[in-house]
């Protein structure tokens, strides 16, 4: 059968850290490759300033896993893949259920109906895959990591503009696997989401950031809160949060 002819399935885009996974698959990560002497104790210090700061409100998540992220960067390098891939899947297993009720329950209820799940998230692909795959996401994208010739990570990451590039990756997701953005499903939860959002026929807003949230506030795209046992869904375009 002609691919043209064959049925295009409808895509649901997730992000997945803070989104699906009630924490981020990379600070637990970090904090495990810490806690069994694959990076040095001090790498944890090298953030502890940027989470406290977050911690008493003086500062932004963003700039947390910002610093995250470069500890990450500065110490991965020489790290043996299959370690890494080890510690990551204990990851994954601990906190296979440490997720918000409400994306956990649209996953489920998407997949039901015929959807193709799509997860994209900037945490190393090993992490979003592993936790992908335990979810029955059909496809995950993350930060590719390259290896040398003995099988060690080299610190560099692959591809950095198209992973970077959340919308990019979309529309070559739709080309790729023959799917349609007519009904599509978006969810995220800060302004690195904005672009692919913007594509997609129903956006979410899930636990948005003060970015995201003014954005979906003028555009009017649905945001949905989850505190502790409450889901609330606000108005479209209101102006309480």
């Amino acid at each position: 059968m002609a691919r043209s002819a064959i049925k295009k399935r409808k895509v649901a885009v997730f992000d997945i850290d803070g989104t699906i996974f009630r924490s981020s698959l990379l600070i637990e990560l970090v904090e495990t490759l810490v806690a069994a002497g694959v990076f040095p104790e001090e790498a944890r210090r090298e953030y502890a300033p940027a989470y406290r700061d977050w911690l008493d409100r003086r500062d932004s998540y963003e700039k947390y896993i910002g610093a995250v992220i470069r500890t990450f960067d500065r110490h991965i390098r020489g790290v043996k893949r299959k370690k890494f891939a080890e510690l990551m899947n204990e990851v994954a297993e601990f906190h296979r259920d440490r997720v918000y009720r409400y994306t956990r329950d649209l996953v489920g209820d998407l997949k039901k109906k015929g959807y193709y799940l799509l997860a994209i998230s900037h945490s190393p692909k090993y992490a979003v895959e592993r936790f992908g795959k335990q979810l029955g996401f059909n496809k995950t994208y993350g930060r590719i990591l390259a290896v040398d010739g003995r099988d060690r990570f080299t610190g560099i990451t692959e591809h950095v503009t198209l992973i970077m590039d959340k919308a990019k990756i979309l529309r070559r997701a739709v080309e790729k696997e023959n799917l349609t953005l007519k009904g599509s499903v978006g969810v995220g939860d800060t302004e690195s989401d904005i672009n692919f959002l913007k594509l997609v026929d129903r956006p979410i807003c899930f636990n948005p950031n003060g970015e995201l949230y003014r954005e979906a506030r003028r555009r009017k795209w649905q945001v949905v809160v989850e505190r502790k046992d409450v889901i609330y869904v606000l108005p479209r375009g209101s102006k309480k949060l």
